[in-house]
């Protein structure tokens, strides 16, 4: 469903757009998929039920990790965001030893309904799982289709270390690659569209592989910025990691239930 063949034969140009980015290194990719098989896929998106457990930094926010089982079309975009040919690409961007997540935990559809929000975060660094793989990227396919500006949803991006920002348009069949690290904020303000219209993307996360743990592992790092946010959720987002550790001990974890 993937065009290989556009993103090998432009990859030095890509590869020069994804480094000079700011504010910091970024890749906005259009119409990167088959139209037809992606408008197809589209049409079988169901109504997810299952709500995202970040509910106090995401609104009306639903999931489902194994996307792969709606259909053929989910199976075959799940495939080729996973292959070696993608991993391939993804190392001559960064120059790294680059791979996506075979398993793609904590990643899939994600379905953003009316008044939802997504408030700014550092992605976790250190795979839950794999203790040595470090997140190098987020690959965000947006299915957003005849999405207006008016919508809001807009992918925020902000550099922690300077404040410099940036608003990306999330248009049907645009990929967005975005690199993650210690400063690499993200996320999205309250969307405001007509009934039956969602913010819908697929997400997909990338890794190195470290030989020897070089930061301290944290889990999300959340940066609400609303003006009606209050101290509270500001002080909660800074400490969220000491909760969550507690709630996968005592409960297990979420994410492997958003199926």
């Amino acid at each position: 469903m993937i065009d290989f063949n556009f993103l090998e034969s432009n990859k030095e140009d890509l590869r020069l757009q994804y480094l000079s980015a700011r504010p910091f290194p970024h890749l906005v990719i259009e119409n990167l998929c088959d139209e037809d098989k992606l408008l197809a896929l589209y049409e079988e998106i169901p109504v997810l039920e299952n709500r995202s457990r970040d509910f106090i930094f995401a609104g009306n926010k639903f999931e489902k990790s194994r996307y792969f089982e709606l259909g053929e079309l989910f199976n075959e975009l799940y495939e080729d965001l996973r292959s070696e040919r993608m991993n391939a690409f993804l190392g001559f961007l960064t120059g790294k030893n680059t791979f996506v997540d075979p398993e793609n935990h904590g990643g899939g559809l994600h379905q953003g309904r009316g008044n939802s929000f997504l408030d700014m975060h550092l992605d976790y660094n250190y795979h839950p799982l794999n203790k040595l793989w470090w997140r190098e990227m987020n690959l965000l396919l947006y299915l957003n289709k005849d999405w207006e500006d008016a919508y809001g949803g807009h992918l925020k991006i902000r550099d922690l270390r300077t404040d410099e920002a940036k608003k990306l348009r999330v248009g049907f069949n645009t990929l967005i690659i975005q690199k993650c690290d210690d400063y690499t904020l993200h996320g999205y303000d309250l969307t405001s569209f007509p009934e039956g219209v969602n913010r819908t993307s697929i997400a997909t996360y990338a890794f190195t592989e470290h030989m020897r743990i070089l930061s301290q592992p944290r889990t999300t790092d959340w940066f609400p910025e609303k003006e009606n946010d209050g101290k509270f959720k500001k002080l909660l987002g800074r400490n969220i990691h000491k909760v969550i550790r507690l709630k996968s001990i005592v409960f297990g974890s979420g994410t492997k239930r958003n199926t």
